[in-house]
C-alpha cells in the first residue's frame, strides 16, 4: 500500500491570525495540564521536580486565536535555558515563560503558573533519622507593558492540637484531682507538669508572597516552608521512631493552635521576617485542618498587601479592604 506524506503548504492561511467573526477581546486564552519532569543539578547532585504548567495570554478583538503549539515550545525552551544547572525557583521559571509567551503570541499581557512537587530529606527531632518529605512549590508570573510581577508560594503539612478540647480536658483533670484530695497548688503543679490530652488535626498550610514589578526581592521557598511548618503546633514526618513520635506529640500539645492561629502566626512571621519588602508586596496565608472528631474540615485565610498587614499588626485595627490574589495579579496597567 502506498504511503502519502501530508504537508502544509507555505501559502496556507494562518487561521489564528485572521479576523474573527465576532470581534471581542478575550481575557485569557491558553493551555493547562502541561506536565514536565525537570532535572536540576545543584552542589553536585541532581534533583527531580515534577511540574505542571498553565500558560495564558490575552487576545485582542481582531485576532481569531493563539498558536497553541507555541506554548509547549516555549515551556521547553525556558526549562533548558533558565532552570538546568541552577537552583530551581518556580517564580523565575514562570516569569521567563510569561515573557516569551507575551512576545511570541503578541499579547499585551501573559500569565504563567508553575506547580512543582519535590523531595527534601530532613531529620527527625529525637532520633535524627533521615526521612524524605514531599513539598509543593508554586510560582506565578504576570508580564505586561510595565514589567513582570511574581508570586512565590509553598505548601506544607503539619499537625495542630485543639486548644478548646485541651482546656476542657484540663478542667476535667482538675476536678478529678480535687476529688482525690489534692490541694489547688498541687493540682496546678500537676497540670503544668503533664501534657493535657486534646484532639488533633493534620494541617495543610499554604503561603504566597508576591513581588511587584521592578522588585528584585529574593523570596527563599525553603524559608517559606519553615514559616508554614512552624506556624502549626508541630511538624510531622513520614518516618519516625518511637522517641520522634513522643517529641512530636509533646510539642504539639505544648502549643495548641486553632486554624485561625496558624494563619495569624504565618502573617506575623512574614511581616517580621521580611522588613525590606515593599509595602505593595502581596501576602496570602491559608490553613486547612482535617478534623478528627468531625466529618468536615476547617479553613482560614488572610490575604492583602504587606502595607495593610503591617498597619493592622501595629494598630490592631481592622483593615476593611483585603485585596485578593487575583486582584493583585490583575492590577491594571498604569
Amino acid at each position: 500500500m502506498a504511503s502519502h506524506a501530508t504537508t502544509v503548504s507555505p501559502s496556507a492561511p494562518d487561521m489564528q491570525a485572521s479576523t474573527p467573526a465576532i470581534q471581542v477581546s478575550l481575557s485569557r486564552v491558553g493551555v493547562t495540564g502541561v506536565e514536565k519532569v525537570i532535572r536540576v543539578k545543584a552542589d553536585g547532585a541532581e534533583n527531580l521536580y515534577y511540574a505542571g504548567f498553565e500558560c495564558f495570554v490575552d487576545l485582542n478583538p481582531r485576532q481569531a486565536g493563539v498558536h497553541m503549539s507555541r506554548f509547549e515550545e516555549i515551556v521547553g525552551e525556558a526549562i533548558d535555558e533558565v532552570v538546568l544547572g541552577e537552583a530551581f525557583r518556580a517564580e523565575v521559571l514562570a516569569a521567563h515563560i510569561a515573557q516569551r509567551v507575551r512576545k511570541r503570541q503578541g499579547g499585551l499581557r501573559a500569565e504563567v503558573s508553575v506547580t512543582a512537587r519535590y523531595p527534601e530529606t530532613v531529620t527527625t527531632p529525637a532520633s535524627g533519622q533521615p526521612t524524605q518529605e514531599i513539598y509543593v512549590l508554586f510560582g506565578t508570573a504576570v508580564t505586561s507593558e510595565r514589567g513582570t510581577r511574581t508570586l512565590t508560594g509553598v505548601q506544607a503539612q503539619g499537625m495542630t492540637a485543639c486548644p478548646c478540647a485541651q482546656e476542657m480536658v484540663g478542667g476535667l483533670a482538675r476536678e478529678r484531682l480535687a476529688e482525690q484530695g489534692f490541694d489547688p497548688e498541687q493540682i496546678e503543679r500537676a497540670i503544668e507538669a503533664v501534657p493535657i490530652a486534646t484532639h488533633n488535626q493534620r494541617g495543610i498550610g499554604v503561603l504566597h508572597i508576591g513581588c511587584p514589578e521592578g522588585g528584585e526581592a529574593w523570596i527563599d521557598a525553603p524559608e517559606l516552608l519553615r514559616i508554614v511548618e512552624g506556624s502549626m503546633s508541630s511538624e510531622i514526618y513520614e518516618l519516625m521512631k518511637r522517641p520522634d513520635e513522643l517529641a512530636v506529640v509533646a510539642k504539639a500539645h505544648s502549643q495548641p493552635r486553632f486554624v485561625e492561629d496558624c494563619v495569624r502566626e504565618m502573617v506575623r512571621r512574614v511581616v517580621e521576617g521580611y522588613p525590606g519588602l515593599p509595602g505593595e508586596a502581596f501576602v496570602m496565608a491559608r490553613q486547612e485542618n482535617l478534623e478528627t472528631i468531625h466529618r468536615h474540615s476547617v479553613v482560614a485565610e488572610r490575604y492583602g498587601t504587606l502595607d495593610d498587614l503591617r498597619a493592622e499588626l501595629r494598630s490592631g485595627e481592622h483593615q476593611p479592604r483585603h485585596i485578593t490574589m487575583r486582584e493583585w495579579l490583575e492590577a491594571p496597567v498604569a
